[in-house]
């Protein structure tokens, strides 16, 4: 969509020059992953995330105890979690118990659209990683803790508008409709006797 008066200046496309497909150098060399854990706060949007060394359940709950130290104690804090096994192992249900203001909700597996911390996921993918390029993983832990500050200072909630019911209604007036009145097979209930 062309907007009258709207050029981008080189620096801004993808390709660093207007007009081009954005392209990657074919020896672009992948430096290293890093591990990240985040909580989202549903009613502000903000979000606090960590790069960790391992995923595993001593780092989980190393980090559920951070949360658990800087919000207020007269709150609930409730937990949307995948079924990862740092999240369900004997070490973290222990802390669990042992931490009964902190409740959890375990997503259905192949379900993780319903864990919203994914939405912001899904962000921090299109905002820095998907064309970043990272000399190490030192510089990408620090480049996804510097943009998770900068994603906070205007976060909002994330609102959900996907409507089921209209999807569904797509659904079925794709398909032909089919007449959901049983027709007897000949011979069965047209040879009894009629009972009088």
């Amino acid at each position: 969509m062309r907007r009258p008066g709207f050029r981008p200046s080189p620096a801004n496309t993808p390709s660093g020059r207007q007009g081009r497909a954005a392209r990657r150098e074919f020896e672009y060399v992948r430096n290293g992953t890093v591990s990240i854990v985040a909580a989202l706060h549903v009613a502000t949007g903000q979000v606090a995330a960590e790069p960790i060394a391992r995923n595993d359940s001593a780092t989980f709950t190393g980090f559920l105890h951070r949360l658990d130290q800087c919000i207020d104690p007269r709150l609930t804090i409730h937990l949307v979690m995948d079924n990862g096994s740092s999240y369900t192992s004997r070490a973290t249900r222990a802390w669990l118990a042992a931490h009964p203001r902190i409740t959890v909700t375990y997503t259905p597996r192949h379900a993780s659209w319903l864990d919203m911390a994914e939405l912001w996921f899904s962000t921090l993918t299109r905002g820095l990683l998907r064309r970043g390029e990272f000399p190490s993983r030192a510089d990408l832990a620090s480049k996804i803790t510097d943009f998770a500050i900068r994603y906070n200072r205007t976060a909002r909630p994330y609102t959900w508008t996907h409507d089921a019911r209209a999807d569904h209604d797509r659904h079925l007036a794709g398909r032909p409709r089919r007449d959901t009145t049983p027709i007897p097979e000949p011979g069965l209930l047209t040879d009894l006797p009629i009972a009088a």
